[in-house]
């Protein structure tokens, strides 16, 4: 029955302890009820003795301790993302790394865990400073940039250093500020490359090398501090003198310039007449290996063609000279256009100008008939043919009458 119903009793749970009133509700009885019920839920007796109210109450407060125990032991569990470490501190001293992934330890204040990202660039500035705006703009810093050289003058040298942690526990607690240490660290390893070098290679062909040995050395450094940070890259932001040397400067470098323009000018010049120079001492080379096999060559074909004239002269030395003296006459007049001829039992010499014949029969070829012109080139020949063997009779005839 419903404690609202007629001729149920006064059963309203909020009512008073004796009477019907609708007064407020008391807040000792409230917990009381809450005790049976809870004494009834676990097999207690909900009896309304002192006895029973000092057991109930002792066991709703183990019901809370046992509730409270098992929420500070839940909260042992942690997660680590990707690209993390979580350091486990028990007391504040370390205890070790985990890796990513779902891990527990014991809830503070036993243990406490702290998570450091292995992955984030992080960066620090020397020389100069980075606002944040509509537009970024850079705010130099002279008393970090400015840097004396090995060959005593200034410059204004502006670097950027990205780093990693490599160890949690190193970065952690073997220093006390990491960021301050490198940024340190930085500069005084980009001064100590700088006064090593002389101002004209910090400012034009040195910079990558510059760059090189600076984060060789800042590694250097924070390995024997064990700081657990890696430099993953430096970068030069800018090198230049200082603004009041800087017109000057200016013009060192239009005039290194220039002369680096005529020098290439001068090198492309030398490339292009050089080989060209080269090429015509190997072809007169050449052609003067060319001579010198060809005389040695003709020297010994004449050396030996006159040792077997010889040969032969020794056997029938008349038969050799008259052969030797008609080999030399046709070798010179076969160079002649003009022949002399002597007529037998004659006082004149008959004069033949063959260039002009020559010259006629081309300009008259025109003219007449290829046969014709056979037929008088056939008769002239003949002619001439026997001329010559007659006066070759009798220039023989001749020798041998002498």
């Amino acid at each position: 029955m419903a404690w609202n119903e007629p001729g149920g009793g006064n059963r309203d749970p909020w009512g008073g302890r004796g009477g019907g009133d609708q007064g407020p509700p008391d807040l000792d009885e409230i917990v009381r009820k809450m005790q049976e019920r809870f004494g009834r839920l676990f097999g207690g007796r909900g009896g309304g003795g002192g006895g029973g109210s000092r057991g109930s109450g002792s066991f709703g407060i183990g019901i809370v301790a046992v509730i409270a125990l098992v929420a500070w032991l839940a909260s042992g569990f942690y997660i680590i993302d990707q690209g993390k470490r979580g350091v486990v501190l028990l007391f504040g001293a370390y205890e070790t790394t985990t890796l990513p992934g779902p891990h527990w330890h014991v809830p503070y204040p036993v243990e406490t865990v702290k998570k450091v990202d292995v992955e984030q660039r992080r960066y620090v500035e020397v020389g100069y400073r980075s606002a944040s705006g509509r537009a970024t703009k850079i705010v130099p810093v002279p008393r970090e940039a400015l840097m004396l050289t090995q060959d005593e003058n200034i410059v204004n040298v502006q670097i950027a250093v990205q780093y990693q942690v490599k160890d949690p526990r190193a970065y952690l607690f073997n220093v006390r500020d990491p960021e301050g240490v490198l940024k340190q660290v930085a500069e005084s390893a980009v001064r100590e490359v700088v006064g090593k070098s002389k101002m004209d290679f910090v400012l034009t062909e040195g910079r990558s090398e510059v760059v090189a040995k600076t984060k060789a050395l800042m590694q250097h450094i924070l390995d024997q501090y064990h700081t657990g940070q890696m430099v993953v890259n430096v970068t030069l932001q800018d090198a230049q003198p200082p603004d009041q040397v800087q017109a000057a400067f200016s013009d060192a470098i239009k005039a290194r310039e220039d002369e680096q323009r005529l020098k290439n000018e001068a090198q492309a010049y030398a490339n292009g007449v050089i080989p060209v120079a080269r090429g015509n001492a190997a072809r007169v080379l050449e052609e003067a290996n060319g001579y010198k096999q060809r005389v040695v060559a003709q020297s010994k074909g004449d050396t030996k063609r006159f040792l077997e004239l010889l040969t032969e002269y020794d056997k029938a030395p008349a038969v050799t000279r008259e052969r030797m003296y008609l080999d030399t006459m046709q070798d010179v007049l076969s160079k002649s256009s003009k022949v002399l001829l002597d007529v037998k039992k004659g006082n004149n010499l008959i004069y033949l100008p063959l260039d002009k014949l020559i010259k006629n029969n081309n300009n008259s070829s025109s003219k007449q008939p290829a046969q014709s012109q056979a037929q008088q080139t056939n008769q002239t020949s003949s002619s001439s043919n026997g001329q010559s063997s007659s006066s070759r009779n009798d220039v023989r005839s001749g020798r041998e009458t002498r």
